[in-house]
Order: structure tokens, then sequence, then C-alpha cells
């Protein structure tokens, strides 16, 4: 194992029943860098996070992390390790928002203990963080899902793990939200040294936060690398099927792309990649 190896994934598949999902995929994930999973909806990116959490089994290969198999850890060891935002988590109606934050604390502390200063230490820190220490004693069952998914984000955060997983941990966001959490994975990696792995629907975000891309395109890794290598109109037209442009943007600081949004009345499109897409959002 490289001394800087934090996931090597060797041929790796998934299926759901019948249907091949992901095949093949073969990767490292070293520490200190933001990583973006890219691609169209059905390609496999949920899924392919959702193994990298240990929440799912592979089908066929291996993932390892820091040089023992996934599956070698207990849950709890794993969670001080690994936090993971879903896409979809249910707050329930009888916790506060200060009792969804208090949850990622609940792989550090003893069973049957309480928490201690460290864990609400924590839990202020992430509430303070992601701006929501006003909406703190509130039951979630009266948040707007913007504010749910904010408390999700600061539950992950208070887990205070080296690795953050975000699996479209904005998708129900604003703008002024959104860029506060990209910002935030950011510096963790910036001035922390954590791993973030995100899985990103906005491309232009992906161009200007992540330091190496996984293109996935029929459950399959199209592309993989650097930024600067791997965001092209070339891979945009291989992976999604649309043309566009892509430089540097001066006002961002940031590698940018530009669509042709309307020809003729239509939607300006590159012929689609054989097999592109799917409907399952994955």
């Amino acid at each position: 194992m490289s001394e800087q190896e934090l996931f090597a994934i060797d041929q790796l598949s998934f299926a759901y029943g019948l249907r091949p999902v992901l095949d093949n995929i073969s990767l490292t994930i070293t520490p200190g860098r933001f990583y973006g999973i890219v691609g169209p909806n059905g390609c496999g990116k949920t899924t392919f996070l959702d193994l990298l959490s240990g929440g799912r089994r592979p089908a066929g290969g291996t993932i390892r992390f820091l040089g023992r198999p996934l599956p070698a850890y207990p849950k709890r060891q794993l969670a001080r390790q690994l936090a993971l935002v879903p896409q979809e988590f249910d707050t329930g109606f009888g916790f506060t928002v200060e009792e969804i934050v208090l949850m990622g604390r609940h792989p550090h502390i003893d069973r049957f203990a309480s928490p201690g200063p460290e864990d609400w230490r924590q839990v202020d820190l992430a509430l303070e963080r992601i701006g929501i220490g006003d909406l703190r004693h509130r039951l979630t069952g009266t948040l707007s899902g913007g504010q749910k998914q904010r408390a999700v984000v600061a539950r992950a955060l208070a887990q205070n793990t080296p690795v953050l997983l975000l699996d479209e941990a904005t998708a129900s966001l604003d703008i002024q939200y959104t860029l506060q959490i990209f910002n935030l994975a950011r510096l963790l990696v910036e001035d922390e040294g954590r791993t973030v792995v995100a899985v990103v629907h906005d491309l232009n975000l992906a161009a200007a936060y992540c330091d190496q891309l996984f293109f996935l395109r029929d459950g399959e890794i199209h592309r993989s690398g650097a930024v600067a290598a791997t965001m092209t109109a070339e891979t945009i037209a291989e992976v999604f099927g649309v043309t566009c442009q892509v430089g540097w943007n001066d006002f961002s600081q940031a590698r940018q792309l530009s669509y042709r949004y309307r020809s003729h009345g239509g939607i300006t499109a590159a012929p689609s990649p054989a097999g592109l897409g799917g409907s399952d959002g994955a």
C-alpha cells in the first residue's frame, strides 16, 4: 500500500438484481484532496458513494480503506473515519436540529454514556459553521427542505471525520448556502487536510472546487484526473451529450463552462453517446 493511499478500489462492480450499475472500476483516492464524481443521471454516482461508505457491498472487486478491506471495519470504527451526507435523510418529526446534529457524535460516545464536553463543542462548531445556531431548538418537522439539508450537513461535520462523503449535499439549497457549504468543504481540505468526495451535478461547481474528477458513464470510469485535464468540451460531449465551451473565468477565478442554451427554438446538444443516461438518479 502506498503511504498516501486512502481508498484503493480494484475492479469494483455492483448490480441491483440483474441490472448492472457499476462495472470494473479501479482507482485510487489519496488524502487531502477534493474529489468530484460527475456524470449523467443513472450512471451509478450515488451507488459508488454508498459503496465507499460501506453502506453497500460490492458484487465484485474490492475496496480497501487505509490498507484494510472495507468490510473488515466494525461499523462504529468506520463511522469515526467516514461521514456521509446522503441524498435523502429522514429527519423525522420528533427531533430538534440540535438532536439531529448530535447524532453525528454517536460513534464517539461510549454505549450508555452521555455526551461529553467535546461532543457538545463539535455540535456547537458544526451549527456555527453551517450558520443554523438559531435553529438548534426547532423541531425538524417545522423546517424547510433547505434548512433540513443544512442540519444534515452539520450532523456530518459534527462527526468530525478525516473523510467527508457528500451525495448531492446542496441539491435543495439556494446559491448562497450552496457556496457556503462548498467553501467550507474546500477549507476543510486546505486547512485541515481532510478528504472530500462529492457527487456533484453542477459542472461549474465541480470545476471551481474540486482537485480531481471522476467522470462516470454507463457504470464505468470514462475519464479521471485533474480538473484542467478532464473538464474539457470533448469530455462533456462524450459523457453528457451536450456541446459547451470550457475556459478560465477571471471573475470566478475558476475553470467554467458555457452552454449555447437555445438554437432555432430547441436546446443545442451533441449526439447522445450510446447507452447514455438512465432514470433512477443514481
